[in-house]
């Protein structure tokens, strides 16, 4: 099991069937450098609030599994794997448990019969993760298979996300995210100073428009399926 933090691990696999490269070791080695990656940029306090996860304080906590499957490879695997993760993350729902105190002063816990009876978890501050490649003298933002080929270096930048684009409700005391996470540095090449700087700010601004698109996303798709149901007609209802 690969582990993103101690609440929540990550499985991920990828199929032999996206790349030749996947096969053998190459694509287990992937999805162990990838998860590894993932459990930085979630250790961060600002990334992710596990009190949420919490049933009894410093006693029982919900643990969390989140299983991803590779099939296709078209380059930049690290961001859309950060993107499946927080969209996951987004749509889990916790079951609600409440605590009886029983004789002898131990604590049942009781789970309600009422599938809808949960929470949403927050998971604004979510990280996502934005790679860069080095091309030249220039640092390639999203960059696809045939450019990751070109660079003798990439850079992968983990960045906290905004909770104000996940929600609906007015959140002025939240922190607006944007903050770096993780830092990971691929590749024999290397990076000068100036460029590194230049690369993390690139990457700060990318991820900040990512999380953008990607929360206003989410927040559509949720108000679609649970909003008010469309009337069918015909009798394949």
């Amino acid at each position: 099991m690969l582990w993103i933090t101690l609440i929540i691990p990550l499985d991920l696999k990828c199929s032999a069937n996206a790349t030749p490269e996947f096969e053998g070791r190459g694509g287990e080695q992937l999805a162990n450098s990838i998860a590894n990656l993932m459990q930085r940029a979630y250790h961060s306090s600002q990334a992710f609030d596990l009190k949420q996860l919490s049933i009894l304080e410093g006693k029982q906590c919900w643990k969390l599994y989140i299983d991803i499957l590779i099939l296709e490879s078209g380059g930049n695997l690290c961001d859309a794997v950060s993107l499946a993760v927080k969209g996951a993350l987004f749509n889990t729902r916790i079951p609600l448990v409440k605590a009886v105190l029983m004789d002898g002063g131990n604590v049942d816990l009781q789970l309600s019969d009422d599938p809808y009876d949960s929470k949403l978890l927050d998971v604004g501050s979510a990280p996502l993760l934005v790679t860069l490649c080095k091309i030249g003298e220039k640092c390639v933002v999203d960059p696809s298979a045939e450019e990751e080929s070109c660079s003798a270096v990439s850079l992968i930048v983990g960045v906290t996300g905004n909770p104000r684009h996940y929600s609906t409700e007015a959140l002025d005391a939240v922190p607006e995210g944007g903050k770096c996470s993780t830092i990971a540095i691929n590749g024999p090449g290397s990076v000068a100073q100036p460029t590194l700087k230049d690369a993390i700010k690139q990457g700060i601004i990318a991820a900040k428009s990512l999380d953008k698109a990607l929360g206003h996303a989410l927040l559509r798709e949720r108000k679609e399926n649970f909003g008010p149901k469309k009337q069918s007609y015909g009798f394949i209802k």
